[in-house]
């Protein structure tokens, strides 16, 4: 496999993780603007555990994730204080602050960025993603994310109910802020080096822009909206600097021709076999005279 090929899927798993990371939160009813800050801890976390502290792979990526979701617990009782775009103003402050933070932190390197010595194979890339994809898909299935669910179509109904809503919610910013947090882990390990300049405002609002696009409605929707937005730059690539007009004109057809984004949960109950293995065997019924 060649070294741009294995890039390239090397930051399709990243990105796959970090969709993730949104989607969880936004299942149940909470827009995560501050993404960017939560992947910047686990990848400082992850970069200061191996250069500074002399730490091996296997602990330093765990201390990420960890790291992530407790500020991600922490953060998600003053974040549920607000609603609407309130909320989203906020997530966006603290990935605002933690950025700035670590821009002017000379424990952290400041402007420099610090050196990972420890480098990340693909194979463990695509293993990591595989589990997050195949954990949220299990999550969902579960009280908890038929709870989320609910939470989300109609947060009262869901008091009424008897969900508690506000624990459901703190879990799934935790778990939220944990799988973010692994996607800079990985992200550090991958390019060995990280830099507070990367983990701004845009890269929140990009990989928001997966969730939302490829559907929010289901675990499938950021699988898809992650594959077609990490993809489609590098096939735009062969046209020069207009592919940033075929990127943009891209995301607004998108968003007219289907502004639930391409993955809906009708879609998907429409295509499931459950749906179709009554007609299948109604259809192979034999009704003799």
């Amino acid at each position: 496999m060649s070294g741009y090929l294995s890039g390239v899927l090397a930051v399709l798993c990243i990105n796959l993780i970090f969709a993730y990371g949104i989607f969880v939160p936004m299942a149940a009813g909470q827009i995560n603007l501050g993404g960017a800050g939560f992947q910047a801890i686990g990848a400082y976390t992850t970069a200061w555990l191996s250069s500074v502290a002399g730490l091996q792979l296997w602990l330093t990526v765990p201390a990420a994730m960890l790291a992530a979701a407790l500020i991600g617990c922490l953060i998600s009782f003053l974040v549920l204080r607000t609603r609407g775009v309130y909320m989203v103003l906020a997530t966006f402050a603290f990935g605002e602050v933690v950025a700035g933070f670590l821009l002017r932190s000379d424990f952290f390197g400041g402007a420099i960025g610090m050196v990972v010595p420890v480098h990340v194979a693909l194979p463990l890339l695509v293993c990591c993603a595989a589990a997050v994809l195949l954990l949220t898909f299990y999550l969902m299935a579960t009280r908890l994310g038929l709870a989320m669910r609910s939470i989300n179509d109609d947060e009262a109904a869901a008091i009424v109910m008897g969900i508690n809503v506000r624990a459901v919610q703190v879990t799934a910013f935790t778990v939220g802020g944990a799988f973010a947090g692994l996607s800079g882990a990985l992200y550090a390990h991958s390019f060995n080096f990280v830099e507070a300049q990367y983990f701004n405002s845009f890269l929140s609002i990009y990989v928001l822009l997966f969730v939302l696009i490829g559907g929010a409605q289901t675990a499938w929707g950021p699988l898809v909206g992650t594959v077609f937005f990490t993809l489609l730059p590098e096939v735009l690539r062969i046209s020069g600097s207009w592919r940033f007009v075929g990127f943009g004109v891209a995301i607004v057809l998108m968003m007219m021709l289907r502004p639930q984004g391409v993955i809906t949960r009708a879609m998907v109950q429409r295509l499931s076999p459950r749906r179709w293995a009554p007609q299948c065997a109604g259809a192979g019924t034999w009704h003799g005279g």
